[in-house]
């Protein structure tokens, strides 16, 4: 169980990135007021929420109804988080797990963004969503071990509404570079993990022969 909260806190960490979502946030609400902030923030965080726990739940079973197999669901899974993780450390963004430019630029003039952009695709984009996939899957139906994947997951989405209502502290004392530390960070952790999802999703598959 240790092992699978690990895991889980370090591929949701990494997926979310708390920190990178508060960034974006902050520049959104320069000049908005500290009750619009806290709404927002609580607002995206419980629909970011209700969304991953839904795929966490639901995702393995639509995925067996269309024929796919739990060796491809590790394999894609482990692909499209390998791709994530090189992107944080070359410190790029395709919109897996933040906003592109044209995005932001959209959600600049929008009143609400608790669920466009903060929730979708800030906090429960498609790496997040394919995450929480893969590692209820990897649970084999255990309960308690899929009871410690959304712990985790519901964990790291409170840390990252607690990084919202500090943006722009955090934003003020960590400044681009410490920021970009970490996300590489995260980044290197996140890559390893996806590849032995990966390695794990061929063996599993029976290509390589038993």
């Amino acid at each position: 169980m240790n092992e699978t909260a690990a895991i889980a806190l370090t591929t949701f960490f990494a997926t979310i990135s708390p920190l990178n979502v508060a960034a974006v946030f902050a520049t959104l609400t320069t000049s908005a007021p500290s009750a619009y902030r806290r709404t927002m923030a609580a607002r995206g965080s419980l629909i970011a929420a209700g969304l991953l726990i839904l795929f966490a739940m639901m995702g393995e079973s639509l995925l067996t109804s269309l024929g796919i197999s739990l060796a491809a669901l590790r394999t894609s899974g482990g692909i499209l988080l390998l791709l994530i993780g090189i992107e944080m450390v070359f410190v790029r963004s395709s919109g897996g797990t933040s906003t592109t430019d044209d995005e932001e630029q959209e959600a600049v003039g929008k009143q609400d963004i608790s669920v466009f952009p903060l929730a979708t695709p800030m906090m429960a984009g498609p790496g997040t969503m394919g995450a929480a996939i893969l590692l209820m899957a990897n649970t084999q139906g255990n309960i308690t071990l899929q009871a410690t994947v959304i712990a985790s997951l519901l964990a790291v989405i409170l840390v990252t509404f607690v990084a919202l209502l500090l943006a722009s502290q955090i934003q003020k004392i960590l400044g681009v570079t410490g920021m970009l530390v970490i996300s590489r960070v995260m980044g290197v952790l996140l890559s390893a993990l996806a590849v032995q999802f990966i390695f794990d999703g061929i063996k599993q598959s029976g290509l390589l022969g038993s």
